[in-house]
């Protein structure tokens, strides 16, 4: 096979590789998964990690696990304390370099400098001139022994404490480049309590051989990783996040507001991580889906966590996949509809003439101007134009109602001040059907549909419509349709993207569930809202039709 095909098809298989990688290196730790699953994809990253939580959890164990995922590999580990000295993290001074060449050399075989995996217990409790020098190891990936610089092979520092440091003492440089940080909690689940106490300890993770990342692939992973695209909708979607954060800060008062700071650094490092997870999942650029991983990037301490956690429940759901802005278009669609809906049942609806209500013996409704109809042998009939969307005026016709005929006689002697009943034919039906009109309070005569609400009405041969106010709802509506169609589109792009990055190896259950109910919330509104722009469309572009009709030749 040509290399470069073979390297497509190694591409291809890496998100099902890594998927078993992790299955391998979480079997038999219980309720550890994502932090198993974020300690690899730090290591993926080349990033350092921070693991919060009480003593006695597993966490030493977590980092012990992670050596097995690469091949060759050395690890160290150590549990600092206030008398720790640098010699027994990063290696013993040679004492026979000092006395034949009176040099400062560690003999660092075995120690940090050497590691590739390196797991620091109870950090905080580490001297200024340990943490000084792990320091640079962190940012530089380099030791200095002696008179040379040397690379350090290190793939994933873990560190991990019961406690934060405090706020003064120093540790802040070092805390921040910790870019994931990870509350790892006793066993919550009681089947899992059961299986911790009961089944055998696993030492050390079952992997394989072919699982395992050897160096070669490490190095041209991490040279490939920094080429993945982070596109502008990714940043948007970023930055609103990073605004939300803010505004959250300002409105805390239960502790203070810098612990939800974060740096640029940590942004930075975090593309980083974002770019890597896409990587691992099979992806040439950044997906909506990789943002979520930021949940355990972006907290400062146990109160921060919690804020951060609600704030990126409610990014998931509103913005992740352009949620809210679908719902903004929807919003203004409604009020497009209503305006236009106003618009006609002002213009064209029959309003009684109450100026000499009381003096005059005249009907309540002038009919004189009104053309007749004829429908299934009945003559002299008057139509009404409804002004709005309904699911029908009679149990006799199904759907929306259109117009109905009533007889002018009828319509004139019996159309009083209260409710009145009167037959009719609905649309085209040539059934007579048992209609109801009233006057509102605004004085204009309605028709109850089945659901009992009133729907305005026009009366055929009185403020009948011209060509131009025609138009003029026609590009209301139009406009309004292109609204929800723009919404429908960012439905389609959302579900595709989704789809497109599931299943994800690195997200939190959760919030994925989150992001996907929201959406499909909010396909459910557009669905709804795009049938009844539909009918308004309809009922507007055949508006003209609906007054001029066929006369006498309706059934």
């Amino acid at each position: 096979m040509p290399q470069n095909l073979a390297t497509v098809s190694r591409r291809a298989l890496l998100p099902e590789r890594i998927a078993s990688l992790i299955d391998a290196l979480s079997s038999g730790v219980y309720e550890r998964e994502h932090t198993i699953k974020m300690c690899l994809l730090a290591a993926l990253a080349g990033e350092s990690v921070f693991l919060l939580g009480p003593p006695g959890i597993a966490k030493s164990y977590i980092a012990k696990r992670l050596i097995e995922a690469f091949d060759n590999s050395q690890f160290f580990e150590y549990l600092m304390t206030r008398f720790s000295t640098p010699e027994e993290v990063f290696g013993p001074l040679s004492i026979q370099a000092l006395k034949d060449e009176g040099k400062y050399v560690r003999l660092t075989d075995g120690y940090l400098p050497n590691a590739d995996v390196v797991f620091l217990d109870e950090i905080w409790k580490a001297g200024p001139a340990i943490l000084n020098t792990l320091l640079t190891v962190v940012n530089e990936r380099t030791f200095k022994n002696g008179e040379h610089v040397y690379p350090v092979p290190m793939r994933l520092l873990v560190t991990a404490s019961n406690e934060l440091p405090d706020p003064d003492s120093g540790l802040d440089a070092l805390y921040d480049r910790m870019l994931l940080r990870v509350f790892v909690n006793r066993i919550q689940e009681k089947k899992n309590f059961k299986l911790m106490l009961t089944e055998p300890s696993q030492e050390e993770a079952s992997v394989s051989e072919k699982l395992k990342i050897s160096h070669e692939e490490y190095q041209q992973w991490q040279a490939i990783i920094p080429t993945l695209s982070f596109p502008d909708v990714i940043f948007e979607k970023l930055y609103t996040l990073k605004q939300r954060l803010e505004n959250a800060s300002n409105d805390q008062t239960q502790f203070d507001p810098s612990e939800l700071y974060v740096s640029d650094r940590r942004w930075k490092k975090a593309v980083r991580l974002l770019k890597s997870a896409a990587f691992f999942n099979g992806r040439d650029e950044v997906a909506p889906l990789d943002v979520l991983l930021l949940e355990d990037c972006l907290w400062h301490s146990p109160e921060s966590r919690d804020v951060v956690q609600n704030v990126m429940r409610a990014f998931a759901a509103e913005v992740l996949f352009d949620q809210q802005e679908v719902l903004a278009l929807i919003e203004d669609v409604k009020a497009a509809l209503s305006d236009i809906e106003l618009s006609t049942v002002e213009a064209l609806s029959y309003r009684q003439d109450t100026s000499n209500a009381g003096l005059s013996r005249k009907p309540l409704i002038d009919i004189s101007q009104s053309p007749r109809f004829t429908v299934n042998q009945s003559q002299d009939l008057v139509r009404f134009v409804l002004l709005r969307a309904n699911p029908s005026v009679s149990e006799q016709e199904k759907g929306d109602s259109r117009w109905i005929y009533l007889d002018a006689a009828d319509v004139e002697k019996k159309v009083k001040t209260g409710s009145t009943d009167l037959y009719g034919y609905v649309n085209k039906n040539t059934h007579l059907c048992r209609l109801t009109l009233e006057w509102d309070a605004q004085h204009t005569l309605v028709i109850k549909d089945i659901a009992n609400r009133p729907v305005p009405m026009a009366l055929v041969g009185m403020n009948d419509p011209d060509s131009k106010q025609v138009a003029e709802w026609k590009t209301q509506t139009d406009q309004a349709l292109a609204q929800l169609q723009q919404a429908q589109f960012l439905i389609r792009r959302a579900r595709s993207q989704l789809n497109a990055g599931l299943p994800h190896l690195f997200a939190q259950p959760d919030l994925l569930e989150t992001a996907s109910a929201s959406l499909v919330d909010v396909e459910h509104e557009v669905k709804t809202q795009f049938d009844t722009l539909e009918r308004q469309v309809n009922r507007l572009a055949r508006l003209g039709e609906f007054f001029s009709g066929v006369r006498d030749a309706e059934c």
